[in-house]
């Protein structure tokens, strides 16, 4: 089997505030500067989640790139610099969750979880500061959550939970977290954690940054100039 050709020298701008995306990035074994967005992700909506995490992850990009110099990457002689945006939205009983807005909210959210079926559709956009061009990916995961001994089986990602109790969902509330995340659906927490029956696949793209699809958009932004 033909390995993967060496990759050219570059630098990462990860265009997220999201811990769980700075820990997946580094556990992907690269260093990388951080910057924010900003926007109003609720001024942009589309009907469909493919097409909302996208335009969100294109969004971000544009955002950041409004606020740099681009120019200072577009050098002859410049190190590649890749931006890399992302979005993630749950998607419950045909409803696209995203971020919870208030404490009735993110409890409607979690407690409608328990003993039914939700996916996450998340984006990952990576453009290279210095030509211009942008690569885009979609990644979807399915989730189930369910009580006690039910399992179901799927053939992609899945989580199964067992029933969460009421006080461990005002303490998430409380704390705060969840008002972070899309659809306040955090696994790797750790009043989440033990509630986690199972993980089929990946947690990466329940989490916001998964792997293998950043990884091969780094490479076909690289790669595409060669």
């Amino acid at each position: 089997m033909a390995s993967n050709p060496p990759l050219p020298s570059f630098k990462i701008i990860l265009g997220s505030s999201s811990v769980a995306r700075r820990h997946i990035l580094a556990e992907m074994g690269y260093d990388f500067e951080v910057m924010t967005a900003d926007i109003d992700e609720k001024s942009i909506r589309r009907e469909k989640p493919e097409e909302l995490v996208m335009v969100l992850a294109e969004a971000k990009a544009d955002a950041i790139i409004s606020r740099i110099q681009i120019t200072d990457y577009r050098e002859q002689d410049a190190v590649p610099t890749l931006l890399i945006t992302s979005d993630i939205v749950v998607v419950h009983e045909g409803i696209i969750r995203e971020k919870p807005t208030s404490k009735e909210e993110a409890r409607q959210f979690l407690k409608g979880y328990s003993g039914d079926h939700v996916s996450t559709v998340g984006s990952v956009v990576v453009t290279n500061l210095k030509t211009g061009r942008r690569y885009g990916g979609l990644d979807k995961a399915e989730v189930f959550v369910v009580q006690n001994d039910l399992i179901g089986s799927l053939s992609c990602t899945s989580v199964y939970f067992h029933d969460i109790p009421d006080e461990i969902i005002e303490n998430l509330i409380d704390e705060g977290v969840v008002f972070r995340v899309a659809g306040g659906l955090l696994l790797e927490h750790p009043l989440t954690l033990p509630f986690v029956e199972a993980v089929v696949g990946a947690t990466d793209s329940v989490m916001g940054l998964p792997k293998a699809l950043t990884e091969k958009l780094i490479r076909e932004a690289l790669l595409a100039e060669l």
